[in-house]
């Protein structure tokens, strides 16, 4: 059986824990799509993990973990962070796709020189490579795994990509041009770090499935970073849906089963871009910052201030929608616990007119919240396992939002260690 985990906001909903957790009950965990731009933060007996190429299987010895097909692999970091998981005394099972294709140094270059030169009209950019990366793949100029191993068809390759490459560098950012032969020297370490792990994954998965082996897929990010359905052109790279798992990890679409749809209860975002439930007000946005999460609502990967709202019943009720849910996980419901009350967006205002559909990205800078108040539970409840322990209040907001998205809550988080969870 095959299960995918996603997000239905803009990321950072808590699918690293809920992936972690599940993966208990797994035998294999798939990264299906995106890079090193993102990060699935855990905590667990072995301590706490902020993870940006991991699968989040990582800390279970028995589970096969696999960077998918789909997913941008920047080498130095994937070896960087399997050394420090290492260190701390686990020994990681990982297979990578020989058909995952690799975030070039250039990639990288290129992510900060158009950040750079887009100035205030930047996107907001990580600054990891990924959209450059993912136009060379669609462009076919990007590199398997699988081409690392042939060193004369790898060299030609290099010097053929670097003419278009040193043209933008040169002439449209004015940087100094990149060496072919430094730059083959450098990628051809990355084949000599990354051979270990290499593995025909589609075969393996294949087997697997017809084994009946369980199989996680992890996505990263949510509904809203989509390309396509998501906030355009303020999205990542890469399909952030669960449709997309079948595409990124080389598996039957028909075969996934369940899908896991983890929000947030209140909202948040990176980057630039329509966000109709924020919180204006920087007082207030920062108290439910600093309450918010493990370590408050700070990127995992640049540690950047997120923005943050109260909770989008149009937006989730859409991402929900789009991911195909057949269930959702409620994460960080202890972090509103300070709170005496507690609005939610449950509709948009749009020229006037109230609608509970979410808008096309056109329409959206136009959207204004429309909240009704909740009232809050004001005392702590991390770490309660049982619904019917939560504070009536709580256990209303839950309910609340599981009638607003139209999608049964089956997990409610009430903390972020593993075991701080509830199962309804």
């Amino acid at each position: 059986m095959v299960k995918a985990i996603v997000g239905a906001n803009w990321g950072d909903e808590g699918k690293g824990k809920i992936t972690d957790l599940l993966a208990n009950e797994s035998d294999i965990v798939i990264r299906f799509q995106g890079g090193a731009n993102a990060g699935h933060t855990i905590i667990n007996e072995h301590g706490r993990f902020a993870l940006h190429l991991m699968p989040s299987g990582v800390c279970h010895e028995n589970i096969v973990n696999i960077i998918g097909n789909g997913v941008a692999l920047d080498i130095k970091k994937f070896i960087n962070e399997y050394n420090e998981i290492c260190g701390r005394g686990l020994k990681p099972n990982i297979l990578v796709s020989d058909r995952a294709q690799i975030v070039m140094p250039y990639h990288v270059l290129f992510d900060q020189y158009e950040e750079e030169r887009l100035g205030g009209k930047a996107f907001g950019s990580t600054k990891s490579g990924i959209a450059p990366f993912y136009s060379d793949k669609y462009a076919k100029i990007g590199f398997q795994v699988c081409e690392l191993f042939d060193k004369k068809a790898l060299k030609e390759k290099i010097n053929r990509v670097l003419e278009i490459k040193n043209a933008l560098i040169v002439n449209l950012y004015h940087k100094e041009a990149i060496d072919p032969d430094e730059l083959f020297a450098e990628v051809s370490e990355y084949g000599d770090i990354i051979k270990p792990f290499v593995a025909d994954t589609q075969t393996f998965i294949h087997d697997a499935i017809k084994a009946g082996k369980k199989i996680l897929l992890e996505g990263q990010l949510g509904t809203m970073k989509d390309p396509d359905m998501g906030i355009y052109p303020m999205v990542t790279s890469s399909s952030t849906l669960a449709g997309y798992g079948a595409v990124g990890a080389g598996i039957p679409p028909y075969e996934i089963r369940d899908i896991v749809t983890v929000v947030k209860s209140y909202s948040s975002a990176v980057g630039a871009g329509a966000f109709v439930s924020e919180i204006l007000d920087e007082e207030k946005a920062k108290e439910l910052r600093d309450h918010g999460g493990d370590k408050g609502e700070y990127g995992a990967t640049t540690g950047r201030p997120r923005r943050v709202g109260w909770f989008d019943a149009v937006a989730s009720r859409y991402g929900v929608r789009l991911q195909g849910a057949t269930e959702v996980a409620l994460t960080v419901i202890d972090c509103l616990s300070y709170l005496e009350e507690i609005p939610v967006c449950v509709a948009y205002e749009v020229d006037g007119e109230i609608t509970k559909d979410f808008p096309n990205p056109t329409k959206l800078d136009r959207a204004k919240p429309v909240f009704e108040t909740m009232k809050g539970w004001h005392c702590d409840i991390r770490g309660i396992t049982e619904f019917d322990k939560l504070p009536k209040e709580a256990q209303d907001y839950v309910l609340f939002i599981e009638k607003e998205i139209g999608v049964h809550i089956s997990i409610v988080s009430t903390g972020p260690k593993r075991e701080e969870i509830i199962y309804r």
